[in-house]
């Protein structure tokens, strides 16, 4: 067979002398084809003339046009070989966010600019196909110009009277559900599900799992987070500390370490001099006066994950007055994350020249030349108010400018310190809230404005009667807990980005002004991925023994079943071949013991336990020991001699200062019920998946792996290895988040295990000698047969 490769001159198909890629030999073919040639004409005298001098009075068209038929020939060949060497079409030169392959033929899914040049490349194909069957002898068949599709039939007048409009037919689809201010948006780019009582986006259609990461890493990515619950609570300070002492750390009010709701935020607003009166407080006198608030009196606004009104129920026991506001559908909450998401805000929002804060002005300097927001003081907040972002519209990144490559500018940080002053906004007020709930102007009345200037598109300028919107702005951090050098926890990366709250109504316009700049936008498996990432926990998927972790799983394993059951049973796992015990959720009461397991040959199996601790069955269920101290905790009680009484006196210490009784139940049971959140790490190949398994091992079979794992090269008994089957009884956890870290650059996951097995793998390091090391536990997948060795450590 002859090669479809040129030759070279010596006869061999090798590349040229030059060694040039296929990118440049591309370049010189195009630079070649937009060649125009030129011809060289000897001038009749050494000195030809300057300027006019010389040029003839009159000219004969005839005689030119042959004098310059070279150049008029040369300027025909050279457009023809241009478009003939063109080998893309327009449809091919758009960024993929942008193609349509299901209409690719269609020239009005082409952006306007292009739609010309697209047309005219539509219409020579179709010349081209019509000459062929000319040629041939076929059938011409006349096709008719993409135009306008075909409008449906007038509906008769009776019809009109009884068909909806847009807004009532859009409430009438969210009777089981609440749409956010964006969903339209979401609605048309991301695939939907209903979480929560909303209907949220989940991810986007087009592939972006990477690109999202890279956003994150390298620009800015952003999610509507007004799902978010806000609970306003309005007393005395010292007692809404003692209602926030009862509510956190332990979880809720005399049931902890049980009943664990989910993590929230808690802000302060912060005391100054003056304050608005309260709505409820001011009278025809009053109304628009300013009073003196007294330093003990606060507001409190929790900024939640999840809905924690149970939270707010034990503040009628107390003596003072405590006043509760549900504040759900009152915001609009955006997260950016990224290092560009304070060029974004600080290029999308403009803040209004009335406010002379010097603490607002050495802030807002300062952000736009922050290169990434992790440099900011955590958990800093700015309130100020902004004028409607559609005025500035489109807006354009702030831009670094770095004053000395190899110094940072110190001098930035100086207006980035938290202060009362700086985190002072309206957005408190409720009636100012209320009134700027729908914005003043529609878009087309901020359009017909604009169509009014000289130059298109050219920005507005704010008047008295354009909305001031107040804004408050929250930095964000996502980042493990410090751990050893050699954790997991120290190879992640931390997102830092910001938290951008504004009143109702106001959603799609600072969304627009966000998004406009190139901005990814994000869903529930981004923000996940984010978390899983930085090594955090997420909630509600890492958060075992709570409400909203049960129904969570739940509906998964509903639509796992679902699709697992369509398959044919050759196309489906075997669970029985596969030895997985419980295919569709974790069975955290089996691994920890508290309750039996009864398989098809009917013989009952225990886990970890004896039958004397489960007498005790029904006095107790699964907790999750989370908080600041458990990891220094967990390590203290790892070498007592007693670990169950240990922690079942810490746990009643911490009762006792919320005033709650004892726990009734033994200190054995407690610690057998008990589980801890651990973070994952592979050292090999292997990706773990959710739901995953965790084994303990033996010391021999520790031992093996600890030798195979210190070792530079892998022998092929590591093959050995991980193909050795684990019994039921050995299962000491479950992974509730797996993946291949892409930030690692390797399997990682989080998940949950008994403390009573976390402690035993202490003990056997110590046994094997390795204290200096982390303890080992293996991972299979549910539907494989491979087991992989991982490290284990704490997670906060």
């Amino acid at each position: 067979m002859s090669s479809k490769r040129k030759r070279d001159e010596d006869g061999e198909g090798q590349r040229s002398s030059n060694n040039a890629t296929g990118v440049q030999n591309k370049k010189q073919r195009m630079d070649a084809a937009r060649t125009i040639s030129v011809q060289f004409v000897v001038p009749n005298s050494s000195n030809p003339p300057l300027g006019m001098q010389g040029l003839p009075s009159t000219l004969d068209v005839e005689n030119f046009t042959e004098a310059r038929a070279f150049e008029i020939k040369a300027m025909q060949e050279a457009m023809d070989s241009a478009s003939a060497g063109a080998t893309h079409r327009v449809f091919q030169t758009l960024p993929r966010h942008l193609r349509r392959r299901a209409a690719s033929h269609d020239v009005r899914r082409v952006p306007a600019r292009l739609r010309q040049k697209a047309r005219a490349e539509v219409c020579s194909e179709l010349f081209i196909e019509i000459s062929k069957l000319a040629e041939t002898g076929g059938e011409i068949v006349k096709m008719d110009a993409p135009g306008k599709p075909i409008s449906k039939k007038k509906q008769p007048k009776r019809g009109m009277v009884k068909s909806l409009k847009r807004t009532e037919e859009f409430l009438l689809r969210q009777v089981d559900k609440s749409w956010l201010e964006t969903h339209i948006w979401h609605a048309k780019r991301m695939k939907m599900e209903n979480m929560w009582g909303y209907r949220l986006a989940v991810t986007p259609t087009e592939k972006s799992f990477r690109p999202s990461h890279r956003a994150s890493v390298h620009g800015c990515i952003l999610h509507d987070a007004s799902y978010d619950a806000i609970i306003e609570l309005k007393g005395p300070e010292t007692y809404l500390k003692e209602v926030i002492v009862d509510c956190c750390d332990p979880q809720t009010p005399k049931s902890y370490p049980f009943d664990i709701i989910g993590p929230i935020e808690i802000l302060w607003k912060p005391i100054s001099e003056t304050s608005p009166v309260p709505a409820q407080a001011k009278s025809s006198k009053t109304k628009g006066r300013e009073r003196k608030v007294s330093p003990t009196h606060r507001t409190l606004i929790k900024y939640s994950v999840q809905a924690c009104l149970q939270i707010a129920q034990s503040s009628s026991k107390k003596e003072a007055e405590i006043e509760v506001a549900d504040l759900r559908n009152k915001f609009n909450i955006f997260e950016l994350m990224g290092p560009k998401s304070s060029q974004v805000i600080h290029g999308a929002l403009s803040p209004t020249k009335d406010d002379n804060r010097d603490e607002l002005k050495e802030f807002w300097s300062a952000l736009g030349q922050l290169q990434t927001a992790g440099s900011a003081p955590r958990g800093i907040v700015a309130g100020f108010s902004v004028l409607d972002p559609r005025l500035q519209f489109p807006p354009t990144n702030t831009k670094i400018v770095l004053k000395d490559k190899l110094k940072p500018d110190s001098s930035l940080h100086i207006g980035l310190w938290p202060t009362s002053k700086l985190a002072n906004s309206t957005i408190w007020d409720e009636e100012i809230r209320v009134g700027l709930s729908k914005p003043r102007f529609k878009k087309k009345d901020l359009d017909s404005r604009k169509s009014k200037h000289l130059v298109p598109g050219s920005k507005l300028k704010p008047l008295r009667q354009d909305d001031r919107v107040p804004v408050l702005l929250i930095q964000r951090s996502v980042e493990a807990q410090n751990g050893p050098s050699t954790s997991t926890a120290a190879r992640t990366r931390p997102l830092h980005g910001w938290t951008v709250i504004v009143p109702k109504g106001w959603g799609m316009p600072f969304f627009s002004s966000l998004t406009h700049t190139g901005t990814r936008v994000g869903g529930q498996r981004e923000k996940e991925t984010q978390h899983f990432e930085a090594g955090c926990l997420y909630f509600p998927h890492d958060y075992p023994c709570s409400r909203a972790y049960a129904e969570f799983v739940a509906n998964r394993a509903r639509q796992e079943r679902e699709t697992w059951e369509k398959k044919p049973p050759a196309k489906r796992a075997s669970w029985e071949k596969l030895e997985t015990r419980s295919p569709w959720k974790p069975d955290w009461e089996v691994v920890l013991g508290l309750k039996t397991v009864e398989p098809e040959n009917g013989d009952l199996v225990m886990t970890q336990r004896d039958v004397q601790d489960n007498m005790e069955v029904d006095k107790i269920e699964p907790w999750l020991l989370r908080g600041q101290e458990m990891s220094a905790f967990v390590q203290e009680i790892s070498h007592s001699m007693q670990p169950a009484t240990d922690l079942l006196a810490r746990i009643n210490d911490w009762r006792c200062k919320r005033s709650i009784s004892p726990v009734a139940c033994s200190a054995t049971v407690l610690l057998q019920s008990a589980l801890v959140n651990i973070r994952l790490s592979i050292p090999r190949s292997g990706s773990p998946e959710d739901d995953a398994i965790i084994y303990k091992m033996s010391d021999e079979e520790a031992r093996k792996w600890y030798a195979l794992l210190e070792r530079d090269k892998c022998e092929p008994s590591e093959k050995e290895l991980s193909k050795l089957r684990s019994s039921s009884d050995s299962t000491v956890g479950y992974i509730t988040s797996g993946n291949y870290s892409l930030s690692i650059g390797r399997g990682s996951a989080i998940g949950a295990m008994s403390l009573f097995s976390y402690l035993e793998m202490k003990e056997q390091l110590h046994r094997l000698r390795k204290s200096t090391s982390l303890p080992l536990v293996k991972l299979r997948n549910k539907d494989s047969i491979i087991s992989r060795a991982a490290y284990a450590e704490l997670a906060c």
